[in-house]
């Protein structure tokens, strides 16, 4: 809860300095978005290391491989970064590169969830043989 609290009052802190600064310099505004939002990353990244080791713990107990579990957290990681990466692109005015990265975004959790696509369907035809 406490985390939350630090997270929305930087959060709000942030966009009401850069509801002021894009006036004049809307090249600050920007940054002090993306520093406000590293800043909410890294307030984060203990959280993130506790949920990986949780799903290692439960992945464990039920007998899946890491092969299985790679690539839900890639895909996962990939989503996230995707997410960040485009709103940054459109705060800064650019919706065509938003498109870009949305689409490339979605090319790669593809490409980082086919192993476990390609398990998903080894596992369906060994249960239909």
């Amino acid at each position: 809860m406490e985390a939350m609290a630090k997270l929305a009052a930087v959060g709000v802190t942030a966009v009401v300095l850069s509801a002021v600064l894009r006036k004049n310099t809307p090249e600050l505004a920007l940054l002090l978005a993306l520093a406000a939002g590293l800043w909410m990353l890294a307030l984060t990244a203990s959280g993130l290391g506790a949920v990986v080791e949780l799903m290692n713990e439960l992945a464990e107990q039920a007998g899946l491989s890491e092969v299985l579990l790679e690539p839900v957290v890639k895909t996962v990681a990939l989503s996230i970064l995707t997410r960040l990466t485009v709103e940054i692109c459109r705060s800064a005015g650019e919706g065509g590169v938003a498109a870009f990265v949305e689409t490339a975004g979605a090319v790669l959790a593809l490409l980082a969830a086919l192993p476990l696509i390609r398990a998903v369907a080894q596992m369906m035809g060994e249960l239909l043989t």
